[in-house]
C-alpha cells in the first residue's frame, strides 16, 4: 500500500501578489479549476489513498473547498500552522501524529509527472531515512542546488552555489518519522534543513527524474503549467 502524501500549502505566495492577496495559491484557477484539484486527481491516479494538507495562509478557504477528500476518492486531513507560519519543515513536524512511519512530501505549487510507485519502490530498496527526487536542471527552470554523482546526493544547498551543482530538487520526497528525532530543530524551520541533515549522515537516497516538473510559484510557471494541463486534458479525451 502506498504511504500518505503531505502537501505543503501554507505559504503566502508573495511572488504571485496581488492575485494571492485574498486567495491562497492552492485555489488559483489553472486550466479551469483550482490547482489543488489537479494535484489531488494526480495523487489518486498514482494510487494514493491518504493526504495530509499542511496549510497556513488563508487555510480555511482550502479546507472549505477540499473537505474530507471523498469527492476525490481520498481521505484528507488538515494540519494548520496557527498564528505563525512554521516553515515547510515545521509544518511537517507538526503533522507527524497524522502520518504513518513513512510518507511522501510534495509542495503545494507543484505538478509532478513522475510515477509515485516507482519512486516508492526505489526508496524501499535503498536503506535510509529519506529520499529526494532530483532532476538534471542545469539552471533551466530554477537555480540548480544539488550535487548528484553515482546515484548519490552529496550536496544540497539552496543558498551557496558550488561546482557540480547541475541538479535540482524535483519536488517529491519520502521521509521516515525518525528523520525528525534529531535535536536542534525548533518549531519553525525549512524542510531543506532536514534534508541537509539526512544527507550529512549519508542516509538520503536520490531518485533521478528525467522529465521536468511544473509549478505555479511564479507567473511564468503558472502560464506553463496551465498550458501543460490543457494539453494533457486534450490528450486524455
Amino acid at each position: 500500500m502506498m504511504p500518505p502524501v503531505v502537501i505543503l500549502a501554507g505559504g503566502v505566495a508573495a511572488r504571485l501578489r496581488p492575485i494571492t492577496q485574498t486567495v491562497p495559491k492552492a485555489l488559483l484557477i489553472v486550466a479551469g479549476k483550482p490547482f489543488i484539484a489537479h494535484q489531488l486527481d494526480l495523487l489518486r491516479k498514482n494510487g494514493i489513498k491518504k493526504v495530509v494538507i499542511c496549510s497556513g495562509y488563508l487555510s480555511q478557504q482550502i479546507e472549505d473547498f477540499v473537505g474530507d477528500g471523498s469527492q476525490y476518492g481520498l481521505s484528507i486531513a488538515f494540519c494548520v500552522d496557527g498564528e505563525k507560519l512554521l516553515g515547510t519543515g515545521g509544518a511537517v513536524k507538526k503533522a507527524l501524529p497524522l502520518l504513518e512511519e513513512q510518507f511522501f512530501v510534495m509542495y503545494g505549487d507543484s505538478y509532478l509527472t513522475v510515477n509515485f510507485q516507482d519512486v516508492y519502490d526505489y526508496f524501499l530498496k535503498n536503506p535510509g531515512i529519506g529520499l529526494m527526487t532530483v532532476l538534471k536542471n542545469q539552471n533551466a527552470w530554477d537555480k540548480s542546488n544539488i550535487v548528484f554523482e553515482g546515484g548519490k546526493i552529496t550536496t544540497y544547498d539552496k543558498n551557496n552555489k558550488i561546482k557540480g551543482m547541475d541538479y535540482i530538487d524535483y519536488g517529491l520526497g519520502i521521509l521516515r518519522k525518525s528523520a525528525f528525532d534529531v535535536t536542534g530543530f525548533k518549531n519553525i524551520f525549512d524542510l531543506s534543513e532536514i534534508y541537509q541533515y539526512i544527507i550529512s549522515k549519508k542516509q538520503m537516497s536520490g531518485y533521478e527524474v528525467t522529465e521536468r516538473f511544473y509549478e505555479i510559484g511564479s507567473l511564468s510557471g503558472l502560464a506553463e503549467t496551465e498550458k501543460y494541463l490543457l494539453n494533457l486534458r486534450k490528450r486524455e479525451k
